[in-house]
């Protein structure tokens, strides 16, 4: 089991790097474009590039954002109910966003398909399917930190703020 604890703490660490890297090369490509329009030589390629990139980050980034329980998140009216049915909400709005999810997978992949002759208007040859691609993929892994954020509420049988290290991610045992 310390073996797939491993795997997944490199998977999640190279979501949050690639995330990153992403999200800094789209800035890079849009402000070059933006120059680039400025002075008269305008990169054909810069909004459709960024928009690629922009699908995955959208994914990559929101599985980074929940495992460290970053997501705003509206408790005004819940924080007041009794503890016993803050956990029921909990564990309900994590199941539906659980089964949101499946259905984003089993529709992403079709329509990945589908888009595989699909080609970015200003980049001939690269195929829309790479960025679909990142709706199943994104999808499986928010899927994951799901159904790990399910199992320990109902482990702890109590709505509980996952325990974090230093770096911010949950510790769960696998």
């Amino acid at each position: 089991m310390m073996t797939i604890k491993k795997i997944y703490d490199l998977i999640c660490r190279g979501e949050e790097i690639v995330a990153g890297a992403f999200m800094v090369a789209i800035m890079v490509i849009v402000f070059a474009a933006g120059f680039g329009r400025t002075i008269g030589y305008p990169i054909q390629w810069g909004m459709e590039m960024s928009t690629f990139l922009f699908a995955w980050v959208v994914f990559l980034s929101a599985d980074a954002a929940w495992r460290k329980n970053k997501h705003v998140s509206v408790e005004v009216l819940v924080s007041k109910l009794p503890t016993k049915l803050q956990y029921y909400i909990t564990l309900f709005n994590h199941c539906l966003i659980f089964g949101f999810l499946l259905l984003l997978v089993g529709y992403g992949i079709p329509l990945c398909y589908h888009t595989r002759f699909r080609t970015f208007q200003g980049i001939p040859g690269f195929s829309y399917m790479w960025a679909t691609l990142s709706v199943p993929v994104g999808s499986t892994l928010l899927s994951i930190t799901a159904v790990l954020k399910i199992r320990e509420l109902v482990k702890h049988g109590k709505v509980a703020i996952f325990e974090t290290g230093n770096d911010g991610d949950m510790d769960i045992d696998i």
